[in-house]
């Protein structure tokens, strides 16, 4: 079969899936260097993935406004070879039908079989129902289908984001009105107080979200006894939980979300950072993307949909008999999150810090 000289890629709705499908996303580029290659996605999306050299063109749509039939048929014009899709939802397959791609590699799920030319079977459907499985793999089996090389290395499972000169200059903004000195910068950083960002919100839902008390606790132990700035990061619809966990703290740390950084420009934000200390969601694996050792605590969902390659991440998290239950809501007392302590994940905290400079303890 000829080489495809020009290839849509429809990208997945969420912040942490479109980061561990960065890998295939380069393989496809090194498979195909002289393809013209358009990826479509969310428009919220679109700062996320600015500055990746993999793509020619970035299209964005919104759900709600942009229909799958006229968005298929505003892509006729890219007259597309080949079309791959990301998303399971039969959405995704019926815009690539009405672009006209000639050939469209999908997994065959959701009623949508016959819109695709390439049915591929789903890796981790067992007797009927999914059983968890990394996401990070699912995709690039959509490249391997594709007959292009997938290697095995770190480097070639490694997940990655880029930082444009514009992100970063909205990041040096957003930090000066937050209070943070715009020098911390992390490489090169040693003897300086360490950076930490805390992501305590979670969009999935509430049953993701380790208590806020303790979230504040941690805070206010890393900056006693490292001498941290320690960042709060929620989204405009977490303010919330900020509030909540700024009650709860001894010291005033710094509240990000008041100074509004964007997507693109907290790539540059986590960039800075010595470390990150989050839920199970999109930053989580932002901050693996750029290279920034990562606390994950873990409650209702289960570690194997988002296994990532990233030898700097921590994940906390206890065995219950109830989970992992995979709700957003808790129908019982919450035991996944409520068992985990302040010492494990401060625990954690410390021991990457550590591999990467000297640690200073001020007052254990």
């Amino acid at each position: 079969m000829s080489k495809p000289d020009r290839i849509l890629v429809i990208l997945p709705s969420w912040v942490g899936d479109v980061v561990m499908a960065t890998p295939m996303l380069r393989a496809l580029r090194a498979g195909y260097p002289d393809a013209r290659i358009t990826w479509l996605m969310r428009r919220y999306l679109k700062p996320l993935v600015c500055g990746c050299p993999w793509a020619d063109r970035l299209l964005t749509f919104r759900p709600g406004r942009d229909s799958p039939v006229r968005l298929g048929m505003k892509l006729r014009a890219g007259r597309f070879d080949l079309a791959v899709l990301l998303p399971n939802a039969f959405k995704s397959a019926l815009i690539a039908r009405l672009s006209g791609a000639g050939r469209i590699v999908g997994y065959a799920r959701d009623g949508r079989s016959l819109l695709l030319t390439d049915r591929l079977a789903v890796p981790n459907r067992v007797g009927g129902r999914f059983v968890p499985y990394p996401t990070l793999d699912y995709y690039l089996h959509l490249v391997e289908h594709l007959g292009l090389p997938v290697g095995m290395t770190s480097a070639d499972r490694a997940m990655q984001l880029f930082v444009t000169d514009a992100e970063r200059a909205e990041a040096l903004a957003v930090l000066a009105r937050a209070g943070v000195d715009v020098s911390l910068d992390r490489p090169g950083r040693t003897g300086r107080a360490p950076l930490i960002l805390l992501n305590p919100g979670a969009n999935y839902g509430a049953a993701k979200i380790w208590k806020l008390d303790r979230f504040a606790q941690l805070a206010d132990r890393l900056h006693e006894t490292l001498g941290a700035t320690v960042l709060i990061s929620t989204a405009p619809k977490e303010r919330k939980i900020a509030d909540e966990l700024l009650s709860h703290a001894r010291h005033k740390h710094v509240d990000l979300g008041l100074a509004r950084p964007t997507l693109g420009s907290l790539k540059e934000i986590i960039r800075r950072c010595d470390l990150m200390v989050t839920n199970d969601t999109g930053p989580r694996h932002m901050a693996a993307a750029l290279d920034v050792p990562v606390v994950t605590i873990f409650g209702p969902t289960h570690t194997d949909w988002t296994t990532i390659p990233f030898e700097d991440e921590r994940i906390v998290r206890i065995d219950v008999d109830c989970g992992p239950c995979q709700r957003k809501t808790c129908p019982l007392d919450h035991r996944c999150m409520t068992g985990i302590s302040v010492d494990s994940v401060y625990g954690a905290a410390l021991e990457l810090l550590g591999r990467r400079r000297p640690l200073k303890i001020i007052d254990s």
